[in-house]
């Protein structure tokens, strides 16, 4: 709460920030805008329906960025002995560093996400069923979790590789920009290797594809597209384990 206070007590200075987190992100959707001036399809998809891709992984990104980005900050209070101050604090550290320095112009990324999302929406022919309707806040959610997890096992690598963070980078704003492309744009590899090594294609390839009524590249089961929520819970539960041995193994600087 104090860095929200201490960023709203700047107002303009936050919505010229917001703004300019906004602006920056637009600049991906431009790239996928140029290559459609190019092709009128991309691995088969309409540029509606990699607009539908786009915006469910960046609004999801986004709140996973908004509550859990400075994550990658921990290398740095590991190497300066600054993490000693969370310790003693009587608030959980994971709390702690997921608030240090909250970046509240992050919500600019967010807002992007959800304007191309709206607008893919709505030149998509899609038949809305029940299903398809409660999978939309079920896929957004599952996907931030899914985000969110990775930063804090990301984190907790930081403990014993304390300049790791463009590691971590590598599988969330990088595992953000592979999920902005349709799958069958990528080798079955990848593809595989994003839903059963770092399950990523479940924040939103895998929903979106019933969604969009479009087939799975890998052939997997219907029901795999209903397992989001069982896939966060469980990157959840490893984030946890992760977070917490790497916790134990901390040893101060001494400084």
């Amino acid at each position: 709460m104090m860095w929200v206070r201490s960023t709203m007590t700047y107002r303009a200075s936050f919505v010229m920030t917001a703004l300019g987190n906004f602006m920056a992100t637009v600049f991906d959707f431009v790239v996928i805008l140029l290559m459609f001036s190019q092709v009128r399809t991309l691995g088969g998809y309409t540029l509606a329906e990699v607009g539908f891709l786009y915006g469910t992984t960046s609004a999801a990104f986004g709140i996973a960025d908004l509550v859990m980005g400075n994550m990658d900050r921990l290398g740095h209070r590991v190497r300066d002995g600054t993490l000693d101050t969370l310790l003693v604090r009587p608030v959980p550290v994971l709390a702690q560093a997921a608030a240090d320095k909250f970046a509240l112009r992050r919500l600019g990324r967010i807002s992007q996400g959800a304007l191309v999302l709206g607008w893919s929406m709505a030149h998509l022919e899609i038949e809305w069923t029940p299903v398809k309707v409660l999978l939309m806040p079920v896929m957004l959610l599952s996907g931030a979790a899914i985000f969110s997890a990775v930063f804090v096992i990301g984190a907790a690598f930081q403990f014993w590789a304390s300049d790791a963070s463009e590691l971590q980078n590598s599988f969330t704003y990088g595992g953000n920009t592979v999920l902005q492309y349709p799958p069958s744009v990528f080798g079955k590899e990848l593809v595989r290797g994003v839903t059963f090594v770092v399950p990523l294609a479940f924040v939103n390839w895998m929903p979106a594809l019933r969604i969009l009524g479009r087939p799975d590249p890998l052939g997997l089961p219907g029901w795999v597209d209903f397992a989001s929520p069982v896939v966060a819970a469980g990157c959840c539960a490893l984030a946890g384990v992760a977070w917490r041995v790497g916790l134990r193994s901390y040893r101060s600087t001494g400084s």
